[in-house]
């Protein structure tokens, strides 16, 4: 990753090179000739009719064809390559998080200028949403790499940690994005979604209008307190601290069950919300993730079913539409 010492254009310019040359560059010659079944555009030209068939939309339906037929027939359009993206950034103090030297931030930030910079190189337009406390900034799409620089550099801006007693919801800004979003896009929900209730039904709702991909963002550490003796703790996101004995197994096994318990009720809410969901842990392999996740996204175009990959399967390969 790039020197967080240096000044915010430099630092951003060279995560940008870096990226180019260990993962877009490769990430983009690989998935050409694959690049609509990737990520669609939103068609409006009527190619043709055919029989309905149990994965199509009930919407494409051709009423009066299927009346006079006595048969369903659905509408198909030709695909519209001219596609807008945009990225819904959490950039809450828990995204600043890792255990190791790279932070959930830094994944983040290397998984926008990834794809934010493949898709503007196919002439596409990608916008963001940022959200810190409250939703700090909306960057209109743009196709050029300065724009991908300008978000990237808007991403790593230092941001003050919340007031005692607040914390993120998630909410509001999925709430902003639906609003801020008039034309069909597709949409990355980057977030390591610990917010208030009520994400869940801003995300299904979202996904109800655009083709929605859930990317959250963890570390190891959150799922199993290590053993580390008395240490001191600090809330990432309003900055209280809380002094802890990590050497007694009893609070050692209440984390993990408590932690076990938030990662089921996480993992549900996703399913139901209609999006696909990449996961995507701060010791992962932002390429080999990337590559994994296209092979899915070319089988979800023939299903109905959203998919979730996990970010720990590295080396298997998980059926399409079916969560882990």
């Amino acid at each position: 990753m790039a020197d967080a010492s240096a000044p915010p254009v430099a630092a951003s310019d060279a995560l940008l090179r870096q990226l180019e040359w260990t993962v877009i560059r490769r990430l983009d010659g690989l998935l050409q000739g694959d690049y609509r079944t990737l990520m669609r555009g939103a068609g409006v030209d009527l190619a043709d009719l055919r029989e309905y068939q149990t994965h199509d939309d009930v919407r494409h339906i051709d009423w009066n064809v299927t009346a006079r037929l006595q048969q369903p027939y659905v509408r198909q359009f030709l695909e519209d390559r001219d596609m807008t993206a945009w990225f819904v950034l959490d950039l809450s103090g828990s995204i600043d998080f890792g255990s190791d030297e790279v932070t959930k931030l830094a994944v983040s930030a290397a998984f926008v200028a990834t794809l934010a910079r493949v898709i503007t190189r196919h002439g596409n337009r990608v916008g963001a949403l940022l959200y810190g406390r409250k939703v700090e900034a909306v960057l209109p799409p743009g196709a050029s790499r300065l724009h991908v620089l300008r978000l990237l550099q808007m991403m790593r801006a230092p941001r003050p940690k919340a007031e005692p007693g607040t914390g993120t919801v998630l909410a509001d800004l999925l709430h902003t994005a639906a609003g801020v979003m008039k034309r069909r896009s597709v949409v990355f929900v980057v977030s390591d979604f610990i917010s208030a209730p009520g994400w869940q039904e801003a995300l299904a709702r979202l996904s109800r209008r655009h083709d929605v991909v859930a990317v959250r963002l963890f570390d190891p550490l959150e799922m199993a307190l290590p053993d580390v003796g008395l240490v001191t703790v600090e809330d990432a996101e309003t900055g209280e601290q809380l002094f802890i004995d990590a050497a007694d197994p009893a609070f050692r096994e209440r984390y993990a069950a408590i932690a076990q318990q938030q990662e089921e009720e996480l993992l549900q809410g996703l399913a139901q919300s209609g999006a696909d969901t990449l996961e995507l842990a701060t010791d992962d392999d932002l390429l080999d993730a990337l590559l994994r996740y296209a092979d899915l996204r070319r089988q979800r175009s023939r299903m109905k079913a959203p998919l979730r990959f996990p970010a720990h399967l590295r080396g298997s390969t998980q059926p399409a539409g079916v969560p882990a």
